[in-house]
């Protein structure tokens, strides 16, 4: 009955995706942009138990239900962990109404051929099968376009839906996400191959099966509009990827059909230094812009 209902809110409700996936790479920079700076912890572990605050603290804000945030993408030492002596996946979706994912992929290969592919996944199985039974919905996989190379896009498309199907065959929902660098100069031309190559491989999906995309925000208006109505894909979500909030809800508002699944744009001007009453006044707010930009298109 929990997958049913997850699947219907995935597909069509109202809302966008949170990601609170930053991994031992990235924690540092989201730590120090939320007021904590390095020296307030000595190791990995001390990190991540900060990092995890922050993310209890987001996740338990009155403003952060399934009303507007549809779903939420977990990093895996925060699925393993625990809100209130609740699983996290199980918190999210029983407590907070959202929809949980899991961050999969072990971050990205050295840049060849204008991309960085993923890393190998030799434990992805056993993670997925973690996964399932702690109640998570999908999963999110991320490599990195930099340069429209017609043979790089389809090499990183490729490895993405590769990996798509193993995990569809465990029952889960995988987010494909290449990732568009947003400063390069050729990113409308990089756009063009990338839609080319991601319509060539869901339409080799088998009748039945679905994926979702998590894209960058293009230059060009609805670039991705036969994507979002393609009968293989379940949704269409949006990358922030260093917009600031603004400028990424304007770019959204432009794409019929395409909902937020930002990042650094939605801890923005949270602080660690905040009152709960600030912090949740300054989340409710953010939630608010970016479930309108969702909903504009």
């Amino acid at each position: 009955m929990a997958l049913e209902q997850m699947t219907q809110q995935a597909a069509a409700k109202a809302g966008f995706v949170a990601a609170l996936d930053q991994s031992g790479g990235s924690t540092p920079k989201a730590l120090r942009l939320y007021g904590i700076e390095e020296t307030a912890y000595t190791n990995d572990e001390e990190m991540f138990g900060l990092i995890h605050q922050m993310r209890t603290r987001i996740v338990k804000s009155p403003a952060f239900t399934g009303e507007k945030v549809m779903g939420a993408i977990l990093f895996e030492r925060t699925m393993d962990g625990e809100i209130d002596g609740t699983p996290t996946a199980e918190y999210l979706w029983q407590t907070r109404g959202v929809v949980p994912f899991l961050k999969v992929d072990k971050g990205l290969e050295e840049e060849a051929d204008g991309v960085k592919l993923m890393k190998p996944m030799p434990e992805l199985d056993a993670l997925l099968a973690r996964a399932k039974d702690k109640g998570i919905f999908g999963t999110k996989m991320r490599s990195v376009i930099d340069a429209a190379s017609p043979t790089g896009i389809a090499a990183n498309v490729a490895q993405q839906f590769e990996i798509g199907k193993q995990i569809l065959s465990h029952g889960l929902m995988p987010i494909i996400e290449p990732e568009v660098t947003i400063t390069i100069a050729d990113k409308a031309e990089a756009e063009d191959l990338l839609l080319a190559e991601i319509t060539k491989q869901l339409d080799a999906l088998e009748d039945g099966q679905q994926v979702m995309l998590k894209l960058t925000l293009p230059e060009k208006p609805n670039q991705y509009k036969s994507l979002v109505d393609h009968p293989k894909v379940m949704r269409v979500v949006a990358l922030s990827g260093g917009y600031d909030r603004d400028e990424a809800n304007r770019r959204l508002c432009e794409n019929t059909g395409m909902i937020a699944s930002f990042s650094r744009a939605l801890t923005q001007g949270l602080s660690a230094q905040q009152s709960d009453a600030e912090f949740n006044e300054t989340l409710a707010s953010t939630i608010d812009s970016i479930f309108d930009a969702s909903c504009a298109g």
